[in-house]
C-alpha cells in the first residue's frame, strides 16, 4: 500500500517538477525588457508555490508517517523476563540462556570491546529480532517467542578473526514444568 502511496505521489510531484521547469525554460525566451517586474512577480510566485506545498506536502507526510509500528513496538505492559547480554571477542555473555514461550523476554544489549550485532534466529535459522551491541551503552530489545526451541544468538557485525564463531543458544521452553523436566 505505501509502495503504490510513495509511487504515485512520486510521479505527481515529478510532473509538477516537469511543469514548473518547462514553464520557466518558455518564460525565459520571452525576456522582458524591464527586469523589476519579472523579479517581483518571480518572488510572488515563489511565496505562492511554497505555501501550496506546505499545505499539501504537510498531510501527506502526516497520513503516510501515522501508521508506523515504533511507537507501538514498547506497548505491551506485561511483566518481562530481562536477560543480560554482553558481547566480547568472541562470545556471548547471558545472564540466563532459559526463557519461556509467551512471556516477553527484554534482552539488555551491550558490549565489552568493540560493535556487535545480537542477531536471534529460530531453529530453521531465521532472523526473528536484531539488535547493536555497543561499548558504554546498552541496548534494550524486547521480544515475545511464539515457538519453543533453541534460539542461536550469533554476531552479525564484523568484529574480527573469529567473528564466524561467535554463537551462542538460547533455549526457550513451553512451560515451567517442561523446564524442571529436562533438568532431571
Amino acid at each position: 500500500m505505501y509502495q503504490t502511496l510513495a509511487w504515485q505521489l512520486s510521479l505527481i510531484l515529478m510532473g509538477a517538477l516537469l511543469v514548473a521547469f518547462l514553464f520557466v525554460a518558455r518564460r525565459a525566451r520571452d525576456r522582458a525588457d524591464a527586469d523589476a517586474p519579472v523579479v517581483s512577480r518571480a518572488y510572488r510566485i515563489r511565496g505562492i508555490l511554497f505555501w501550496a506545498l506546505l499545505v499539501v506536502v504537510t498531510p501527506v507526510m502526516l497520513y503516510t508517517l501515522l501508521d508506523l509500528p515504533y511507537a507501538s513496538a514498547g506497548i505491551d505492559r506485561r511483566e518481562s523476563q530481562v536477560i543480560e547480554v554482553v558481547g566480547k571477542q568472541w562470545a556471548w555473555d547471558l545472564s540466563t540462556d532459559r526463557a519461556s514461550v509467551g512471556t516477553p523476554v527484554e534482552f539488555r544489549v551491550t558490549s565489552a570491546d568493540v560493535n556487535h550485532g545480537l542477531g536471534i534466529y529460530d531453529a530453521d535459522m531465521r532472523l526473528v529480532a536484531q539488535v547493536m551491541a555497543m561499548p558504554d551503552y546498552t541496548n534494550t530489545l524486547r521480544h515475545t517467542f511464539t515457538e519453543p526451541g533453541t534460539y542461536k544468538l550469533l554476531c552479525l557485525e564484523y568484529c574480527g578473526l573469529i567473528h564466524h564463531d561467535m554463537i551462542a543458544e538460547l533455549k526457550v521452553i513451553a512451560s515451567v514444568a517442561e523446564e524442571e523436566n529436562s533438568d532431571d
